[in-house]
């Protein structure tokens, strides 16, 4: 069984230049979160580009928007 990192773990992560591409993408495979906090928390969240399902979170809620407006102009 995996070790949960703890919370200082965690935000020394988010907190940590290295793990951000381009001082833009957060890029973690140890980070295992959907959606972890930007370096400033109160800034809200970003994806995590090193999880596969958290890419695909964000690819899916891009798309969506744009499903829906295809569907309200072919209607």
């Amino acid at each position: 069984m995996e070790n949960k990192p703890s919370k200082e773990t965690l935000a020394d992560w988010s907190k940590d230049p290295n793990n951000w591409k381009w001082g833009f993408f957060y890029y973690n495979k140890a980070d295992k979160r959907l959606l972890p906090p930007k370096s400033n928390p109160a800034l809200g969240f970003t994806v995590n580009f090193a999880n596969k399902w958290s890419v695909l979170l964000f690819v899916a809620l891009l798309l969506i928007p744009l499903f829906i407006v295809m569907l309200i102009s072919l209607w």
